[in-house]
């Protein structure tokens, strides 16, 4: 009798994994888990970054265990990933300049110091890009013991992973800082349910 009510938790447990489905933000599909590493992380949330009433893009964090708060999320060691998908076209140049002004708002000035080689690097990633038009997508994946790589269009750019530990935090916190760019957003990624309407943040 034991044997049979363990293979039937089994069972439920290999039907729960079999049936998580994609997550939808604005047509764009986020699967349930990604390999990041050569580990399986599982989506914490998605959402998308309004500015004003427009659409910009959509944005999914990935972790190796759900975290509801940005310390939690800040504090996992293993690897993550962050994946942004394009909904209206940006001019690579300006959207550098406001992912760094958003790490420099959220991030101490010790944390930003310590970051600042990734910053200068990835605001040329997108100065090179020139535009990034919609529905094009860019990931950072954060590989502990390598560091931060870059993945524009599923093509990883050129060059060594960005090393400061410090770095992918203080990016994230663009979005999960205290000065968040989208505060509903923030909540996606944090996988938190607000009933209240949308607060958009000044951010990028």
């Amino acid at each position: 009798m034991k044997t049979r009510f363990a293979a039937l938790l089994l069972s439920a447990a290999l039907c729960g994994a079999a049936g998580a489905q994609p997550v939808e933000v604005a047509g764009v599909k986020y699967e349930p888990q990604a390999e990041v590493g050569g580990q399986k992380l599982q989506l914490n949330g998605a959402g998308i970054r309004y500015k004003a009433v427009f659409k910009v893009y959509t944005a999914g964090l990935y972790l190796t265990a759900k975290a509801g708060t940005p310390d939690a999320v800040l504090g996992n060691g293993g690897p993550k990933r962050l994946h942004i998908q394009m909904l209206r076209d940006i001019d690579g140049s300006e959207l550098g300049k406001l992912f760094t002004k958003g790490m420099e708002e959220n991030s101490t000035r010790e944390e930003f110091g310590r970051s600042i080689s990734g910053v200068l690097r990835i605001a040329d990633i997108f100065a090179s890009k020139k535009k990034l038009a919609s529905g094009e997508n860019f990931s950072v994946d954060w590989l502990p013991g390598t560091g931060a790589v870059v993945f524009v269009n599923g093509a990883r750019v050129p060059g060594d992973p960005i090393k400061e530990p410090e770095f992918f935090n203080v990016l994230l916190k663009i979005w999960l800082g205290k000065s968040p760019a989208d505060h509903q957003l923030k909540d996606a990624l944090l996988g938190v349910q607000r009933s209240s309407g949308r607060q958009a943040g000044s951010g990028n």
